[in-house]
């Protein structure tokens, strides 16, 4: 299966969302999955299932439990695929930025120096 058609399900992309705060159980993960997909823990598993395979997950026993952990090589290999395409917005966030603190330069030197330096002529 190819990275993308792993990713293109809403459902692992939210798991593993969740795996990326960190190590997570099986029953975690399906007490979210259920609660925002309506999914049952036969399809949680099979989500797992499909991440583990794909190698966008890792799994170890603890006792009785599963721990699922984020396998970060896949999403390497799709940020290195995805640098071709990083023009498309790098250069327009850049602008932004350089717009930003331009502004934020432009209030900082037309604003009085000292907050009472407006009200001088008033006190003679």
């Amino acid at each position: 299966m190819h990275a993308f058609d792993v990713l293109g399900d809403p459902v692992r992309r939210r798991i593993l969302e969740l795996l990326a705060e960190g190590e997570c159980s099986a029953g975690q993960v399906t007490e979210v999955a259920a609660a925002e997909f309506g999914i049952s823990q036969p399809t949680v598993s099979g989500h797992l299932r499909v991440l583990r395979e794909n190698g966008f997950a890792t799994v170890r026993r603890e006792g009785t439990r599963r721990l699922y952990a984020v396998e970060p090589a896949p999403l390497q290999e799709i940020d290195q695929w995805l640098e071709g395409f990083r023009r498309f917005w790098t250069g327009p966030l850049d602008a932004l930025a350089t717009e930003l603190a331009r502004g934020r330069r432009e209030r900082r030197t037309s604003r009085p120096s000292h907050p009472d330096s407006s009200n001088e002529g008033d006190r003679q």
